[in-house]
């Protein structure tokens, strides 16, 4: 098992990292005010994208433009996609409940509650992605409102982390991620999609003191660029 660094690149934006291999989740530098890396230098051998809102969606083409980086995305969105990327470009299209497995590991898409219309106009459905690398299983929730269903995915996979949507508005607020963190059931907890706009400011030290009051997880309050290690 080797160690898998999280690296928090503001808003929903997430580089994971592990023996050399950099996977994306949700892209969204150009235009973030909180963005802790420019999509012109990152670095990427996999882009995940759980829906089609450009604030996840991001810069996903033009990273894998420039990078090679294969790309994966709910079935009507990747559709989108091909007509975007180069030909030939490594372009995954899984479904809800699909598996999609690389060299470094595998990504599952899994229920979201939530809109998905790209900035194109592209209708699709938005979704969570459980994320294995390094031997460590990663729940990335996406966009979504509080659903008993984010109890199921670490019911298959026991997971190690879960990245979870707190900034109401668009998503549940903390109150409903406390509940969110219980049925997730993973160990340790980053709170992301919060404070990028005046519409999601919210206070994540409060979130993290409900849930670690409870004894539900750990909780990790990352500043856009902190990392933390799964070791």
């Amino acid at each position: 098992m080797s160690a898998t660094t999280v690296r928090f690149l503001g808003h929903a934006a997430v580089a994971l990292e592990c023996d050399g291999v950099t996977v994306l989740i949700d892209p969204f530098l150009t235009g973030n005010p909180q963005a802790a890396a420019s999509a012109d230098d990152i670095a990427a051998d996999a882009i995940l994208v759980t829906h089609g809102h450009g604030d996840h969606l991001g810069d996903t083409v033009a990273i894998a433009t420039r990078t090679g980086a294969s790309v994966a995305a709910i079935v009507e969105l990747a559709g989108e996609l091909r007509g975007a990327l180069p030909d030939g470009h490594d372009l995954r299209d899984p479904n809800l409940g699909g598996t999609i497995t690389f060299d470094w590991g595998w990504a599952r898409w899994v229920p979201a509650l939530h809109t998905s219309t790209s900035p194109q106009g592209t209708v699709s459905i938005a979704a969570g992605i459980v994320v294995h690398i390094g031997g460590r299983t990663i729940y990335h929730l996406g966009d979504t409102c509080l659903f008993s269903d984010l109890a199921l995915p670490g019911r298959r996979d026991p997971l190690d982390l879960a990245l979870i949507p707190i900034g109401g508005h668009y998503t549940m607020d903390r109150t409903d991620a406390v509940t969110a963190a219980a049925l997730v059931g993973a160990p340790l907890v980053v709170p992301i999609h919060h404070g990028t706009f005046p519409p999601i400011a919210t206070d994540a030290q409060a979130f993290a003191r409900d849930v670690e009051r409870d004894g539900t997880a750990r909780v990790a309050v990352l500043a856009p660029g902190e990392t933390l290690e799964l070791a």
